[in-house]
């Protein structure tokens, strides 16, 4: 069926995913969050017809929202916020927003992009890159786990932009290779578990 067909079948928002795919993932748990009806189409690997139309990298996520084919995580994530206002993930002000933003930065920088040397093509990575990223990404987490203690989420009290880029991530730590002791990061722990019990997390599994 040709996307327009399946635009006009149901629901009007349109997700190009992977199965067990980090960035497909924070796009499912940001539309939960936001209780927004889409339609999800999960690729096998294969090049896909009309995802090759849509996006010149063939990547996934891709959203197509009407005339809008949006292929970029944040930009899809910064979409949604601006499209669908009723349940907001970033603060109402300005400032509280930008430091959100920052964080979200911080967080790709400096947990994201060891995840990803960790979660894409593991049959074919260098076991040294591979164990280099796992110690990175393991002792980051432990020595900023005091930071998950502040707020109920993520430095603020309300679940947020922040943590659909987190929780997606920490689901994966056993699939990375990594375990946390909770003597030493019982904060970091404990938030996970909330995050993973929450309505809106278990709908985007």
């Amino acid at each position: 069926m040709s996307v327009a067909a399946l635009l006009l079948s149901g629901p009007a928002l349109l997700l190009y995913t992977a199965q067990n795919h980090y960035a497909s993932h924070v796009i499912q748990l940001a539309l939960a969050e936001k209780r927004v009806e889409y339609q999800r189409i999960t690729l096998d690997g294969t090049l896909d017809e009309d995802l090759a139309d849509l996006n010149p990298y063939h990547t996934v996520p891709t959203l197509v929202d009407r005339q809008v084919k949006l292929y970029e995580t944040r930009v899809i994530l910064e979409y949604l916020e601006d499209r669908f206002r009723q349940i907001r993930l970033l603060g109402d002000n300005p400032a509280e927003r930008a430091e959100q933003r920052q964080y979200a930065w911080r967080i790709e920088q400096d947990w994201l992009k060891f995840a990803h040397i960790l979660l894409t093509h593991q049959d074919t990575q260098d076991a040294n890159a591979a164990a280099h990223a796992r110690m990175q990404l393991h002792d980051s987490l432990v020595s900023l786990a005091p930071l998950f203690g502040y707020k109920h989420w993520f430095l603020r009290d309300q679940f947020g932009l922040c943590d659909c880029l987190l929780a997606p991530m920490l689901w994966r730590l056993p699939q990375m290779g990594i375990e946390l002791n909770r003597r030493l990061a019982g904060p970091l722990m404990a938030y996970s578990q909330r995050a993973f019990e929450r309505e809106s997390f278990l709908a985007s599994l």
